[in-house]
């Protein structure tokens, strides 16, 4: 992937990034991560936190899964709740899109609920 500079990537945007090597359930290849961490940290860290995105229909609700609507990605998207990685920014590509501040709220509870907060 294309170096993109650490002031550019923002909290809730939806880009692509390359996410193997990976291990067991992990999400793999390259696709689709929502960013959650703030763009500070974004910035000073070399590092986002996100969490994968799939196209494909998910059996598995709320708090594990997130139904991500936005006119500016391309396909249905899911956000996988469980799969939250730190990533370098060097794994990180493309904007694709965002997510609106509401949905992140949503997001953000949902992984509370999922760690026991």
């Amino acid at each position: 992937m294309a170096r993109i500079s650490r002031k550019l990537i923002k909290r809730g945007e939806v880009r692509w990034a390359e996410l193997n090597p990976t291990r067991g359930h992990e999400q793999a290849g390259r696709r689709p991560v929502l960013i959650l961490s703030h763009d500070v940290f974004n910035k000073r860290s070399g590092t986002v936190i996100a969490m994968a995105l799939t196209s494909q229909p998910q059996k598995a609700g709320f708090p594990l899964t997130y139904s991500l609507e936005s006119k500016q990605l391309q396909k249905p998207s899911w956000v996988k709740i469980s799969q939250i990685r730190t990533l370098s920014v060097e794994r990180i590509g493309k904007k694709l899109g965002a997510a609106e501040p509401e949905q992140l709220v949503e997001i953000i509870d949902g992984l509370n609920q999922i760690i026991g907060m």
